[in-house]
């Protein structure tokens, strides 16, 4: 039914690993742009350069595909932009198209950046947008790769994505701007997203998928507690609403559930413990859907 681009590069390694997560697990076929998903809701599956992908779904080639922002912006692309992903790399999954001078330079902001500037990037039009806005007139110059490799001598100014700005500062480059945050996408064909069976699936496709992203970092707390030591243990208890709170059968202790930040808990458990929680069990969960 659903057809279905997922992106190669730097995001398809965290893109077959989520969709594995989701119960969705993308099997080679032969070639590696040539995949399957063994679900009844996905008829065609591809691997393609995210750059790709939004015209491709904007064209009807698919129903469904994953993007980041910026090339969904680059490329003018009009779908449907059905769930943020933020599955990249780093925690947070957001990356940033940044504005970087040599290091060297006088430059301490955009502004700064004098007319006539060359600046060579892979987002040619979101470029050439950004610095008419400010009123500045710059040469801009398509770049096919290694981007930051091409100042100082063939270029004056780069404009890339990055995630933690590691790759520029080892290029001696610094930033002076940040032009837009990006983070992935799902996003849909508009036809198709009209089209009351495909929606369903595509909506059941986006609920298994930020099941998993929701999931990541957390895990399941569970612990007995005895009556009189309830407000004391809730007291230092966080959890995405209300902690959930059973009765024991023949027994004056309440089982206490709630999910935590995987990141916090060497320092929940023992304040649980001194508090009078007891049999206390950390459980690793695979979705959160709510």
């Amino acid at each position: 039914m659903l057809s279905i681009a997922l992106p190669k590069g730097s995001l398809q390694e965290q893109t077959l690993k989520l969709f594995a997560e989701a119960d969705l697990q993308v099997r080679r076929v032969s070639r590696e742009y040539s995949v399957t998903i063994d679900d009844d809701r996905i008829s065609k599956v591809k691997i393609l350069r995210p750059q790709e992908i939004p015209k491709y779904v904007e064209e009807g080639y698919f129903d469904l595909g994953i993007s980041g922002l910026d090339c969904i912006t680059e490329s003018g692309a009009d779908v449907v932009e059905v769930a943020d992903m933020p599955y990249a790399k780093t925690g947070s999954g957001f990356m940033e198209m940044v504005i970087a001078v040599p290091e060297d330079s006088d430059i301490r902001k955009a502004a700064d950046i004098r007319p006539g500037s060359r600046v060579t990037t892979e987002f040619p039009n979101i470029t050439r947008k950004y610095f008419e806005d400010l009123g500045i007139e710059v040469e801009v110059f398509y770049s096919y790769g290694a981007t930051e490799a091409k100042v100082p001598e063939l270029m004056d100014v780069v404009v890339d994505l990055t995630e933690t700005g590691s790759t520029l500062r080892r290029n001696h480059l610094r930033i002076v701007g940040t032009v837009m945050k990006s983070t992935s996408k799902l996003i849909a064909n508009r036809e198709s997203w009209e089209n009351p069976r495909k929606r369903k699936a595509m909506e059941e496709v986006r609920t298994l998928l930020l099941g998993v992203i929701e999931a990541r970092g957390r895990v399941l707390l569970s612990m007995n507690v005895a009556k009189d030591k309830l407000e004391d243990v809730i007291s230092v208890l966080p959890a995405m609403k209300k902690p959930t709170i059973s009765t024991l059968h023949d027994s004056d202790y309440l089982e206490v559930t709630t999910v935590v930040d995987k990141d916090t808990v060497n320092v929940i458990i023992p304040r649980l413990k001194a508090k009078g929680a007891e049999d206390i069990l950390e459980l690793v969960i695979s979705k959160i859907v709510h």
